[in-house]
């Protein structure tokens, strides 16, 4: 289908509709807590990270408890998240880059951010939007895959299709819409075996309705 300004109305609206509690799922308290939460969980399930944040923000507090960890300690603590040796590397880096540069604190500015070690411009997204509440759109598996089955983009990348969203929608959007984007990537729309029967978009979805073949198993 041809994305019209009225049928993106309708999309919002449906989304705002099934999903109006969506939010990050990565339980922090400040800006600090968030940028490491959002670090371990790369190739990890936020479920899990959640798991492991409590004990670490109790053992390292802020950046300069955390730039002054001993590896074997920090790496023990975090072992379940996978890939427990580079992301404690970055996460010592984090703490003192956050202490040698920003005077301990996370900064606001994205580039700042991603210049951070174990950054990078996607993680400096969703620390901006959901930290900060300045509106950034990060694109996750969940969001690649919704997006292109809805046909938002046809972008190969999740950078690419980041650009394509923040083009479709405005600014003021973008970080409820990244919420509920994931939400319904979780809970209907899952990599396998979407629930197209269920699904509250099927009618505006070309994938959903057999219009278009699923770009996600393609591999396309």
């Amino acid at each position: 289908m041809r994305w019209t300004a009225p049928a993106l109305r309708n999309l919002l609206a449906r989304l705002d509709e099934t999903y109006p509690d969506a939010r990050c799922a990565l339980e922090h308290e400040d800006p600090y807590q968030l940028v490491v939460a959002t670090i371990l969980s790369a190739q990890c399930t936020d479920a899990r990270v959640n798991l492991v944040t409590p004990a670490l923000f109790k053992k390292y507090p802020n950046p300069a408890k955390l730039a002054r960890a001993k590896t074997d300690e920090l790496e023990a603590l975090i072992h379940s998240t996978g890939f427990f040796r580079n992301k404690a590397k970055n996460l010592i880096g984090l703490g003192q880059a956050l202490e040698e540069r920003h005077g301990g604190k996370v900064p606001s500015d994205r580039e700042a951010l991603a210049a951070l070690p174990g950054v990078g411009p996607k993680t400096a997204n969703v620390v901006l939007a959901n930290a900060f509440g300045i509106p950034a759109l990060a694109v996750d598996t969940h969001i690649y895959r919704v997006a292109r089955r809805l046909n938002l983009s046809t972008a190969n990348t999740p950078e690419k299709v980041g650009i394509d969203l923040c083009q479709r929608f405005p600014e003021d959007y973008w970080i409820p819409l990244h919420h509920q984007l994931i939400w319904h990537g979780r809970q209907v729309c899952d990599a396998r075996k979407p629930k197209c029967e269920v699904c509250p978009l099927r009618d505006l979805c070309p994938t959903g309705s057999g219009k278009i073949e699923d770009p996600h198993r393609s591999g396309a």
